[in-house]
């Protein structure tokens, strides 16, 4: 079976297309041939051994996290997939996405509707729907307004997208070149760099409401300064507007932080007494938002799309680069 993907930890130089065994799916585990896969910054973070201990790796392993594609077979304890379903998911543990046939986690599939094409459904486990749990954590109210540091990133995009749906007023900091894209999204664009947390005072001189961010270090530090005194979120809360998920109920017992959440830098986060990101990866989430996607509340933004053959240059353009939303491997 092709598949695209390392023997060992390392840079760009470790990735070959490889030949590996056909995978037989486990309990709790789909098995499905690729239409399409994604790549994110967090792929290439696990190949160099950054998320050692953290995220499971089996070599060969092949690049990606999360897919599309139509089901072949389920593992034992598998209920509501069968054969021939269009479906995108997460990979099971230990396993990736670059390959003819994908393992997902059955907890973290869900059936592509059919108003969802493939290259969009590959896009939502990762960026798509880190941006929606970091909605649904801050439950930011009809009107607020939010920041969102990277607007042009596959996160930062649908934080645009979904937060302009749920009623936000959204400030999207990004480089020029993106300010097509944030406008496009809904969102009023902040020019990054030198003076940009002054370009927000001049649209919210009274603070913001919250922050999502995708870049870190300094810029994330900055940001915390344009909250409102008191502005706080909960860690589990229950999101507002449309897309609402089932998580924790407010209440006075309820963990209270600052409306600041991060995908790029959780400690500095959590000093600036924010939080990162708490990921569900649920079939109950995913379907959430396809169904979101497939009513036109938002489309994810998949700027680049590439052939299998093409894989190398594919990571090479998140690696090296700064894409405009999502880029994607094609089976």
């Amino acid at each position: 079976m092709r598949a695209f993907g390392y023997t060992e930890y390392g840079g760009p130089e470790v990735m070959h297309h490889l030949e590996t065994e056909v995978p037989v799916p486990g309990e709790g585990q789909v098995l499905i041939r690729l239409a399409a896969a994604g790549v994110n910054p967090a792929d290439i973070k696990v190949r160099s051994g950054l998320r050692r201990g953290r995220i499971e790796v089996r070599f060969p392993m092949p690049m990606g996290r999360e897919a599309a594609g139509d089901v072949l077979d389920v593992g034992p304890g598998v209920t509501g997939f069968r054969p021939g379903d269009a479906v995108f998911g997460a990979t099971a543990a230990g396993t990736g996405a670059f390959a003819e046939q994908v393992l997902l986690s059955a907890a973290g599939t869900a059936l592509r509707p059919d108003a969802v094409t493939a290259e969009q459904a590959a896009s939502l486990p990762v960026s798509v729907c880190t941006a929606f749990d970091a909605l649904d954590e801050l439950d930011l109210p009809d009107g607020a307004t939010l920041v969102v540091l990277g607007a042009g990133g596959g996160v930062g995009t649908a934080a645009c997208g979904l937060a302009r749906d749920r009623g936000l007023t959204v400030l999207g900091v990004a480089s020029e070149s993106k300010r097509p894209i944030v406008e496009e999204l809904g969102a009023r664009p902040v020019l990054k760099g030198d003076g940009w947390t002054e370009r927000v005072r001049a649209l919210a001189p009274n603070g913001v409401d919250g922050v999502i961010d995708t870049v870190g270090g300094e810029t994330l530090r900055e940001a915390a300064g344009l909250l409102r005194a008191g502005n706080e979120s909960g860690e589990s809360g229950q999101g507002s507007g449309r897309g609402r998920s089932e998580r924790g109920q407010s209440g006075p017992n309820r963990s209270r932080v600052l409306s600041l959440r991060s995908v790029a830098d959780y400690e500095l986060a959590r000093e600036l007494g924010g939080a990162p990101v708490t990921r569900r990866r649920t079939s109950a989430v995913y379907s959430q938002v396809a169904e979101l996607v497939a009513a036109g509340h938002f489309t994810p933004v998949v700027s680049a799309v590439y052939p299998f053959s093409e894989a190398a240059e594919a990571v090479a353009a998140v690696e090296t680069g700064s894409p405009v939303g999502n880029v994607v491997v094609t089976g």
